[in-house]
């Protein structure tokens, strides 16, 4: 007899190199995670020094410990609006790869949720919209309960073109 994996019978290959430790936050009421071995901090707001022409999304730079980071607000980012400050707000210390070499960047966001693992047959594959967007940052989607968490390839989020901004600004 043949040993099924997952509840569906068979786990995509794709699904299995996914599943894992995720470090879920918010943006508004959309629910995100990026891989937590992407994940180098969680800090508070700090003073961000603006960056003269840079994207609109790249906030500028903050001194962490000595060392200059870039911070991008992961809200403007996604095309979403931009608002204010809350208590729960806060920046996401990500290490991304590139061309140049592995990076930290900041991200912000609304809300840091909980750190989750999950599991190969709670990811699926993200769907095509019919129309020509690009999804290419999306790993997959997570079902968790009644909702849906975005997985992130954070390197992806922020492409080639980014990070060299990015890489200038700092």
């Amino acid at each position: 007899m043949e040993a099924k994996r997952g509840t569906s019978g068979d786990t995509p290959p794709q699904a299995a190199k996914r599943e894992g430790k995720y470090l879920t936050f918010s943006l508004g009421s959309e629910e995100y995670g990026i891989g937590i071995l992407k994940i180098r901090e969680i800090i508070g707001i700090l003073p961000i020094t603006a960056v003269p022409e840079t994207p609109t999304y790249v906030k500028g730079v903050i001194n962490l410990r000595g060392k200059v980071i870039p911070v991008v607000n992961l809200r403007l980012r996604f095309g979403m609006p931009e608002i204010e400050i809350g208590d729960r707000t806060c920046i996401i210390v990500v290490e991304t790869a590139g061309e140049g070499g592995v990076m930290p960047v900041g991200i912000v966001v609304d809300a840091v949720s909980e750190v989750l693992n999950i599991r190969a047959e709670e990811i699926e594959d993200t769907p095509s919209f019919g129309v020509r967007l690009n999804t290419d940052y999306i790993l997959g989607m997570a079902k968790m309960g009644k909702g849906v968490k975005l997985l992130l390839d954070i390197d992806r989020v922020l492409g080639a073109n980014d990070l060299e901004a990015i890489r200038l600004a700092a």
